[in-house]
């Protein structure tokens, strides 16, 4: 009984782990609410729970389509960093706490601001 009480355990936590998957799919649209195509986005998982960081990808770079997204079809929940850039725009940045098994997050991208010289 003292051995199959910690195999009950893993098996017991094996689901849970399972359940802390989240497929994050990321639109980046401008001002005028138009795609933004062939942004990069850079996603890094930052914290979560019960995540062993060394089995699993924790960073991702890709490129938007030319509708605006990215996916990305697994990445631990909790809180991670997003950071978009784009030619043309400003870029973003934010820390985002994604929760639930499937997530569509809208990132707006603002134009640039204008240069000032002292001169």
């Amino acid at each position: 009984m003292g051995k199959l009480l910690p195999a009950l355990f893993v098996l017991a936590t094996l689901p849970l782990a399972a359940a802390d998957k989240t497929k994050l799919e990321i639109h980046v649209i401008n001002d005028l609410g138009k795609p933004v195509g062939n942004a990069s986005v850079i996603v890094k998982f930052v914290s979560g729970r019960s995540v062993i960081l060394t089995k699993i990808r924790t960073t991702w770079e890709l490129r938007t389509s030319q509708e605006g997204v990215a996916k990305i079809p697994e990445i631990p929940q909790g809180k991670m960093r997003i950071q978009v850039i784009a030619k043309n725009y400003q870029t973003f940045g934010d820390i985002f706490d994604v929760d639930e098994a499937e997530k569509t997050l809208e990132i707006h991208l603002k134009p640039p601001q204008p240069q000032y010289s002292a001169h």
